[in-house]
Parts: structure tokens; C-alpha cells; sequence
């Protein structure tokens, strides 16, 4: 009897996700069925799983709740869920996520060994002796584990663990036993043998085979070229023993290399009313020349850009040319974007090629839904994504950041612009790569007319008049209301306001320096802070104090 044809639909896209790189997962992700996907938690799990092992935990975990919401009690998605949180760095929430499993009864591998990872990742965020009984408690769960399944991803890391806390001779036993195993697992040719390959690695580092360990890892690192959280991964757990020896093993960290992400800011094409020329049409082919030398040499994996036609498009296209992923923010609307940045040059192709390099995209992201029209805050905040989503992606990969700018050296027309980025760049201590455009139109459009004094005269005169006018900067907002305000008695209210609101009234004293709003209506808080990190921290403390307080003691609802 044939298949249903939603059967077979099912079964297309779970070969398309086990094939697929992270922009054709993100594609499927985005383009997705709802109806289609509620009929197989399998597809959730096979896409968050890929996912994952292309270093993208965060979008791994909307998957994984999109499908726990249909299927709540879903194992596997739990377990996923667990990874996805430690690769976030949420090691607690994905630790009481997999005991929940663990107390339910799940005592398989993969529940253990994500459980022991958790362990380990609580160990590496404290100092002796917690450090200690953390690493002691991840070798009982990965050797627990070990023993029930016999798997050798947890065994390698029951002797990794071991080593840790100074078993030497427990850890090099279980390392030989788990080489055995995986010597015979590489003898078959077929199936992707990666795992094997860097357990093998692992195994002889453990044992101290510094060239046996070279050996393996180079054939894993050649098996998953573009498997990036996975090499991530295996480079984390190499360094733990390399640290523990006290050795240096460069190749070894070049074998397991995850090359760098690249946050790129540059000159637009030059409109055709500009007074004096920066980025003229006929130094395109030189420019594009330049960027493809300079990712030659530094080899990124990652591009994160805006769209502008001139540079953003130019290093966009050379990019995908190489097969990079890249991510892009537009600082508003598309359609508007377009006629501000992208097509005001009648008869150019810049609007097909923008459609292009969004089409070959990994993520698209809009960071605002209007154009604020006084200043340049919106390129500004555009920006300032870029350089937050890069930093997240090399942090959570373990790889350099690099910026990469095309820039004539000089101030800017205005602000959010190159100038702007290159200064806040080198602010927060990034020495960024420089492509200068000045050189370039010196040297290939000599005849054309430079910056006069007149001209940066009068780009300053209309900097300064719009500074004058009205000040925009960036600013952070918290808002929060108090869960049950509404269901307060007339009696309560006052030791409310008297410990609750007094409470955060008090905490906002140390912020006192960046706070430059506040309000109240109700239970609702109003905050606006000069600086995103104090409203983080204040956003925490004010966590804290909610959670920790002991409301019953002042005669309110607990």
C-alpha cells in the first residue's frame, strides 16, 4: 500500500534537515507548516538536533518549545531542550531541566550525558572547592551513564572527568576501554564517524599520545569541516585536558579550529547629488577586489552586515561567494530601507543584487519598525545589533570576532555612520581591519574632486545644526507590573506601596547615575536607563528581590 502523501512530505523534510546547512534550516524553519509539523515531533527534533550542531542554540530552543507545546511530554524534545539552555549558558535552568527528566525516571544515555554536561559547565563558573564536587558529581552521572549504556561519548567523558579531579589512572582505564570500542566503530566506513573520531582524540590526549591524539582529531576536523558546534564542542573538552597537563598543543587547536565572524561596516555607493565623491560607481570593482583580499587572508565562516548598495552589498555578495553565513540587519522597514540606502540610483542594479544577498541569507533581522527621521539613531542602533549578534555568535562558537571596515578615515556626513562604528569599535578595545577608501580613489580616480576644506566645513556646520536642534541617542526601558496587584484587598495596599514599591525604590538608589526616568501607575514600574548594562543588572537585582522577599512576613499574598 503507498505511504499518505503527508507521511511523505514528513519524510522529504527530515531528509532535507539532515542535509541541510543552517540558512537552508532556517529557511525550512521559517517557511514551515504549523499544521504539517504538529503531525511529527520527529521534524522538531531532527531540526532543533541540526541546529544545534551548527552552533545556533538559541533558534534550536524556539524549535524545541514550538514542538513542547504540542508534545509536553516528549522526551527526546526535553532532552534537547537541557542541550540547547547549556549551550546558552543557562546551566542551571538546563540542570533542573534534565533532573526533572532524571527524578521521572529517565536513566538513558542521552538524559545522563547531558545531565553529567550540565555538572561540568556549574564547575567551569566556580572556584575550589565547589569546582571539585561539581566535576566529581558530572564523572558519577557520565560513569553512571557509561555503565548502564556502554555508549562511548559517555564514557570519554566519565575519563575526562576523572582526570579532572586527579583519578589519573580510573580516567586513562575508561579512555583505553572507550578507544577500543571506537576503533572498532571507524573500521566501518559508512555513517558519519565524528563522534568516534573525536572521542578517539580525546581518549590518547587522557593517556598522554600527543601525536596519537593529533592523528584523530585532524580526520574529525576533516569529517565536519562545517559542523561548527560540534567542533566547539570538542575543542571545549580538549582544553580541559591540555590545561590539566599543562600542555600547549597548538595543532591540535588548529585541527579543531572554528574560523572567525566577521561584523562588517562600510561607505555607501555615493548618491549622485554628493558634493564631493567618497565611494564613486567606478571604484566598485577595486573595493570588491580589496574585500575578497581580506577575507582571503583572515578566512571568516560568519558575516554579519547591513544592506546598503556600496560596501554592505559588496562584502554580502563576496561572502556567499565563499559559502559564509550571514546574517543581516536593516535598521527599519524593508521598502523604505530600499529607497533610502539601496535604489536611489536610477538604472543601477544595487535593488536586484539587495534581493540577492537577503535571499542567500542565514537570518534577516529588522531592528526597528520606523525610521526615526532626526538624526542617525536608527544606523546607530543597527549597529549596535550587528556588533551584539556577532559577539553572541563567536562567544557561543569560541572564535575570534573580527570588525572589518570600509572607510575613508575621516569623519562622517553625520551620525551611524562607518566613522561612528569604527569609534565605538575601538572604544571597547577592538582594533578593527581597515580597507581605505581614501587610498583607493586617490589612486584609481585621481581626477576626482576631493574633500575641500568648504565641504567639511559645511558637513560639520549641518552635523552641528542637527546636534543643536535635537539630541537622539540610544536609551534601555524596563517596564514591569507586579503579578496579583489586582487582586489585592484595600488593607494590603498600603504595605504594597510600603514594601514592594519601597523596596524597589530603595534598589534604584544604587542606579541613581543612570536612571534618567522613572514612574509608577499602579503596579506598573516605568525605568529608562542611560546605559543597557545597568538596566540589566538593575532588571536582575529587581528579580532577586521579588523572589527572595518574604511577602507572607508583611502581611501581603506569598
Amino acid at each position: 500500500m503507498a505511504s499518505e502523501p503527508g507521511s511523505q512530505n514528513i519524510e522529504k523534510l527530515l531528509g532535507e534537515a539532515a542535509a541541510g546547512d543552517l540558512t537552508a534550516l532556517m529557511l525550512m524553519w521559517r517557511a514551515r507548516d504549523a499544521a504539517q509539523w504538529a503531525g511529527s515531533p520527529e521534524l522538531y527534533q531532527s531540526v532543533a538536533r541540526q541546529i544545534l550542531g551548527q552552533g545556533e542554540p538559541l533558534l534550536a530552543y524556539d524549535v524545541i518549545t514550538e514542538g513542547l507545546s504540542i508534545w509536553p511530554a516528549d522526551i527526546r524534545l526535553r532532552q534537547l531542550q537541557g542541550l540547547a539552555l547549556a549551550r546558552t549558558g543557562a546551566t542551571e535552568r538546563a540542570n533542573s531541566v534534565l533532573e526533572d527528566l532524571r527524578r521521572e525516571g529517565a536513566s538513558d544515555e542521552e538524559t545522563l550525558g547531558m545531565l553529567g554536561r550540565t555538572y561540568k559547565d556549574l564547575a567551569a563558573q566556580k572556584e575550589s572547592p565547589e569546582r571539585e564536587a561539581f566535576l566529581r558529581r558530572a564523572g558519577e552521572t557520565y560513569e553512571e551513564a557509561y555503565e548502564k549504556s556502554g555508549g562511548y561519548w559517555t564514557g570519554i567523558n566519565a575519563a575526562t572527568m576523572n582526570l579532572l579531579i586527579g583519578e589519573k589512572g580510573r580516567a586513562c582505564q575508561i579512555a583505553n576501554q572507550v578507544r577500543q570500542q571506537c576503533l572498532k566503530e571507524v573500521e566501518d566506513p559508512e555513517g558519519d564517524q565524528y563522534w568516534e573520531m573525536a572521542a578517539l582524540g580525546e581518549a590518547a590526549l587522557i593517556c598522554q599520545d600527543w601525536l596519537e591524539a593529533e592523528k584523530w582529531y585532524g580526520r574529525a576536523g576533516e569529517e565536519r569541516k562545517e559542523r561548527f558546534g560540534d567542533l566547539q564542542s570538542s575543542r571545549r573538552n580538549a582544553r580541559l585536558i591540555l590545561d590539566y597537563w599543562q600542555k600547549d598543543a597548538p595543532p591540535i587547536e588548529q585541527l579543531l579550529h572554528v574560523p572567525p565572524v566577521i561584523v562588517f561596516v562600510g561607505h555607501m555607493i555615493d548618491r549622485p547629488d554628493r558634493a564631493a565623491p567618497r565611494f564613486p560607481n567606478e571604484l566598485e570593482s577595486f573595493v570588491a577586489t580589496e574585500i575578497k583580499q581580506k577575507l582571503d587572508r583572515l578566512k571568516p565562516a560568519f558575516g554579519f552586515s547591513s544592506a546598503a548598495s556600496g560596501s554592505d552589498i559588496v562584502f554580502l555578495e563576496a561572502m556567499l561567494e565563499r559559502g559564509c553565513e550571514v546574517s543581516i540587519v536593516l535598521p527599519y522597514g524593508t521598502e523604505e530601507f530600499v529607497r533610502d540606502s539601496v535604489a536611489f540610483i536610477p538604472g543601477s542594479n544595487w535593488r536586484a543584487r539587495f534581493d540577492r544577498v537577503l535571499a542567500g541569507a542565514a537570518r534577516i533581522l529588522t531592528a526597528s519598525t520606523e525610521r526615526l527621521a532626526i538624526g542617525g539613531v536608527s544606523y546607530e542602533f543597527c549597529n549596535q545589533m550587528l556588533l551584539g549578534l556577532a559577539t553572541i555568535r563567536a562567544r557561543q562558537l569560541n572564535t575570534d570576532l573580527i570588525p572589518l571596515a570600509v572607510w575613508n578615515g575621516r569623519s562622517g556626513d553625520g551620525p551611524g555612520g562607518a566613522a561612528t562604528v569604527v569609534q565605538k569599535w575601538r572604544s571597547i578595545g577592538y582594533e578593527p581591519e581597515i580597507i581605505d577608501i581614501e587610498r583607493i580613489l586617490e589612486g584609481h580616480a585621481p581626477s576626482c574632486p576631493k574633500y575641500s576644506g568648504a565641504v567639511s566645513a559645511a558637513l560639520s556646520k549641518v552635523e552641528e545644526w542637527g546636534a543643536n536642534q535635537f539630541a537622539s541617542r540610544i536609551v534601555a526601558v524596563l517596564f514591569a507590573d507586579a503579578v496579583g496587584f489586582s487582586k489585592l484587598t484595600e488593607r494590603e495596599v498600603p504595605r504594597f506601596v510600603e514594601h514592594f514599591l519601597g523596596g524597589i525604590a530603595k534598589l534604584s538608589e544604587g542606579f541613581e547615575d543612570t536612571i534618567l526616568a522613572r514612574n509608577t501607575w499602579g503596579d506598573g514600574l516605568y525605568f529608562i536607563f542611560s546605559q543597557i548594562s545597568a538596566a540589566g543588572k538593575f532588571a536582575l537585582k529587581l528579580a532577586e528581590l521579588i523572589a527572595k522577599a518574604d511577602w507572607e512576613s508583611k502581611a501581603l499574598p506569598a
